[in-house]
């Protein structure tokens, strides 16, 4: 496939006219020289958003078999895209290979699951109500409610994920399924992946003969698009995963429009690792060398990177130090995404061991090329972690912080200190349960997914997943943005009253076209 530098605006490759952009080569650090990739502007937003607006009805008319379908299409054409998405993304990235072609797989997954989501129906919520006309004192009428889809949705591509984050990613695939049509703004730093994987979703568009403003593709310098995006009254939701910084001027400016609108962002986690007294005593270096290899998985950029380890502070921590400092010694350094990502985490890492009471504790092998990433663990004890804020905020890279704990009562203080969180790991054996369950209560309030005994990194895509948490971890921790229940962030609930029989949508209807189970006068049946 022949990458342009075009914009996707419904069915038309259109140049940008605004500021022109090359792609970037983070492991030379050198631009990548062609093609240039056209800014697009406000115009360009207000032509894709009005193509968005006038394709919803027709969109979410589609039976599900025909929107599974379309998902899957698109899925088939991302594998096909074979070898040189692969090499593509890897230049613009610095990503391994390897990775990348984990992640394409991961993208196609999550694109055949929601087919699969559609296709049974069950997140239409379909409920029926029968008519009470003798209920005294009152009759009650016929009710019947189906979710609906809430209208065009924005997606921000993420820089970390280029594929399952980002233009055909989890936003974007539950979007889809939940038959909001969808414009994207292509991340930065990923430029020519996105042109790519755009223009699978735009020929499956064309293919399946749906409206063509179902997808859109948009590129922008700056703010200027992004906020147009957000700002425009077709869009009815906005899926982001960034920055805080980021993630909240959106919120912002979703705020005050004269329809506020829901943003769904993942911003910012810290993602603590709590090693509790007889883990520590039964296999503390194993823990270390588990816990080093996910603190670098990827360059530590991930957003469930363990950027926090909390300890009661004994002589059955020393095995985990020293292994963590053996394993991360071992560890070469790696290149970060851009340029940006990379000065941010060299500040980040600078500002946690120029902190009063933090000392640095192991380090891998040192930078060897360009926006190289050298893995840091830094140690401090709990009183300093309580008292410092700054201590709290996410290094995005491969960087973490011990936090030693006088007793038992004093980790529990920190747990109840931090902010939301995606994730808190517990390690534990089965001696620690009376300690494990009075964490538990505490972390249930402060992270979307709690694992025992493993490490944060790697989210399954998963009807059962959870990748959320309260504030900052995202926008809104009722929402997850990975499995199958994204897809409720893009819906909203219809009740129908007495409708007649040809009025009904099919899923309501009494003679269940669909062969869904429904709710139906309070049991739950196939009819």
């Amino acid at each position: 496939m022949q990458i342009t530098g075009e914009m996707l605006i419904g069915g038309r490759a259109v140049r940008g006219s605004d500021k022109p952009l090359l792609a970037y080569n983070p492991s030379t650090d050198a631009d990548i020289p062609a093609p240039v990739f056209g800014s697009g502007t406000v115009e360009d937003v207000v032509q894709a958003c009005a193509l968005a607006a006038a394709a919803f009805d027709a969109y979410r008319g589609l039976p599900l078999a025909v929107r599974a379908s379309f998902l899957e299409r698109i899925a088939d054409g991302i594998a096909a895209l074979g070898d040189a998405l692969t090499e593509r993304a890897h230049a613009e990235t610095g990503l391994p290979k390897a990775r990348l072609e984990g992640e394409r797989a991961r993208t196609v997954g999550q694109l055949r699951l929601f087919a699969q989501e559609v296709r049974q129906g069950l997140w239409l919520g379909a409920t029926l109500d029968s008519a009470l006309p003798e209920r005294k004192p009152l009759p009650r009428a016929d009710l019947r409610l189906q979710k609906i889809a809430v209208g065009p949705v924005a997606v921000f591509g993420a820089s970390n994920f280029p594929l399952a984050f980002s233009v055909a990613g989890g936003d974007t695939a539950a979007a889809l399924a939940a038959g909001c049509p969808v414009v994207v703004k292509a991340h930065g730093a990923h430029l020519g992946t996105s042109e790519m994987v755009g223009r699978v979703i735009q020929q499956a568009v064309k293919d399946m003969g749906l409206p063509e403003g179902v997808f859109s593709l948009i590129v922008g310098a700056g703010r200027t698009v992004g906020e147009a995006l957000v700002a425009h009254p077709a869009i009815k939701a906005v899926g982001f995963t960034g920055s805080r910084a980021g993630g909240t001027a959106l919120m912002q400016i979703a705020a005050q429009r004269p329809e506020p609108i829901p943003v769904y962002a993942e911003m910012s986690s810290i993602n603590p690792v709590f090693l509790l007294p007889e883990a520590l005593a039964t296999r503390g270096a194993a823990i270390a060398q588990g816990f080093v290899d996910s603190l670098t998985l990827g360059a530590g950029q991930f957003c469930t990177n363990p950027g926090l380890v909390i300890a009661v502070d004994s002589p059955a921590l020393a095995p985990f130090v020293a292994a963590a400092q053996t394993a991360l010694a071992g560890k070469p350094a790696q290149t970060m995404l851009t340029a940006g990502i990379h000065a941010a985490y060299e500040q980040g890492a600078r500002r946690l061991a120029e902190t009063p009471g933090v000392q640095a504790c192991a380090q891998g092998q040192p930078e060897r090329g360009p926006n190289e990433a050298c893995a840091a663990l830094f140690v401090t004890d709990a009183k300093t972690f309580l008292a410092q804020h700054a201590l709290e905020d996410e290094v995005f890279g491969p960087a973490s912080t011990l936090v030693r704990c006088a007793d038992e009562a004093e980790l529990l203080a920190v747990a109840e200190h931090f902010a939301g969180q995606l994730t808190a790991t517990i390690q534990m054996e089965r001696d620690d349960l009376p300690a494990a369950k009075r964490l538990v209560t505490i972390l249930e309030r402060k992270a979307g997914r709690l694992l025992v005994n493993g490490f944060p990194t790697g989210v399954e895509v998963a009807h059962a997943m959870v990748h959320g948490g309260p504030f900052p971890a995202t926008s809104d921790s009722r929402a997850t943005s990975v499995g199958t229940s994204a897809i409720e962030r893009f819906l909203r609930p219809v009740c129908y009253q007495d409708f007649p029989a040809e009025l009904l949508p099919e899923a309501l209807a009494d003679a269940n076209p669909l062969g869904l189970w429904r709710r139906r006068d309070g049991e739950v049946v196939r009819g």
